[in-house]
């Protein structure tokens, strides 16, 4: 594979939706555009009502984090124990200390590392929405890169929103600036 180059990838990663293990609660909505209930890849936790789960995560001390294929089979990795769709991955290394900057898109939102292997550091993003858990990414990480340490911060996007608490949809929102 071109180590630049965006890649299509088969979105038949897809977990047994039925093994999945959540403390989060999913919804099914009517949509009388389509006349048909339609999936909501909203979630719900504790009362809160939120478009997904947004891990912020650094790896210190961290080993391989300039090694191009490794970090994409990791991510492949974490998108496979995620219960996620992979849409696409492009990565991208960095001279003359080899970073690596790249994402994986899924279905369900994204994956993304930022690395300086010369200090033993990466910076990643996990977000995901529906039913995709993006707390089982944290284990493959470990093993992919054995990092000394690893601080994660988590993060309810989306759940300020009063229109989606109060379950009411529209299709744009009009933003106003006041002096």
């Amino acid at each position: 594979m071109s180590r630049d180059a965006l890649f299509q990838l088969e979105t038949g990663l897809d977990a047994d939706p039925s093994t999945a293990q959540t403390e989060e609660t999913h919804f099914v909505r009517y949509d009388p555009e389509m006349g048909e209930p339609r999936k909501d890849f909203f979630c719900e936790r504790e009362g809160a009502r939120y478009a997904g789960t947004h891990l912020l995560i650094d790896l210190v001390g961290a080993e391989r984090l300039d090694d191009l294929e490794h970090i994409e089979t990791a991510l492949r990795d974490c998108v496979y124990a995620a219960g996620a769709t992979l849409l696409h991955i492009h990565l991208h290394r960095f001279t003359p200390n080899g970073g690596v900057s790249g994402v994986a898109v899924l279905a369900e939102s994204h994956i993304s590392i930022h690395s300086w292997p010369e200090y033993g550091y990466a910076a990643l993003d996990v977000f995901m929405c529906g039913t995709a858990d993006p707390n089982a990414t944290l284990e493959v990480m470990k093993r992919a890169f054995s990092p000394e340490k690893m601080v994660v911060k988590t993060e309810l996007r989306g759940k300020e929103l009063e229109r989606w608490n109060g379950g009411s949809k529209r299709r744009s929102m009009t933003a106003s600036a006041s002096a």
